[in-house]
């Protein structure tokens, strides 16, 4: 098998474990808000942050990492149009991911003491969710579209 099969192989498995990873998280994450158990909140909030950890922190190194290896392999430059909206937009879906887990943290420490005092969850959590959800669409849009872009490799 050729070095660029292996990298994209790579890059293709990490593409599925990081959008895989976000769009479960945000279903269970949601799911979970919206049926309004404290201690539910509590332990997917637990587990959404560990996901994170273990899957997305990983494939967001690998993504870009592969992604320029075969760019190399294949001497095709950095600056192809197709390229560079790629890059930007993964960029865009970074900035938006960085406060994200800033919030989960948040609202998982908010979600266990809520949990431990059987108490509601306090009104941080509430906009808190507010904020991770609506950083999480353009994040969203941003990944399809790089996903597109990988898959057709438009030359405009």
């Amino acid at each position: 098998m050729s070095i660029y099969l292996i990298l994209k192989s790579a890059h293709i498995l990490s593409a599925f474990l990081l959008f895989g990873t976000g769009l479960g998280s945000a279903f269970y994450k949601y799911m979970s808000y919206r049926g309004g158990q404290v201690t539910a909140i509590a332990e997917t909030d637990r587990l959404v942050v560990l996901a994170d950890w273990l899957f997305t922190t990983p494939t967001i190194l690998i993504q870009p990492l592969t992604g320029l290896a075969m760019l190399w392999v294949i001497g095709l430059p950095i600056t192809t149009p197709w390229v560079m909206l790629t890059f930007a937009l993964y960029l865009l879906a970074g900035l938006c991911w960085l406060p994200v887990v800033w919030l989960q943290l948040r609202m998982k420490a908010l979600s266990r003491q809520a949990a431990a005092d059987n108490a509601p969850l306090p009104d941080s959590y509430h906009r808190y969710s507010r904020y991770w959800f609506w950083l999480g669409v353009p994040a969203f849009f941003a990944m399809l579209a790089v996903v597109g872009l990988m898959v057709f490799k438009p030359y405009f």
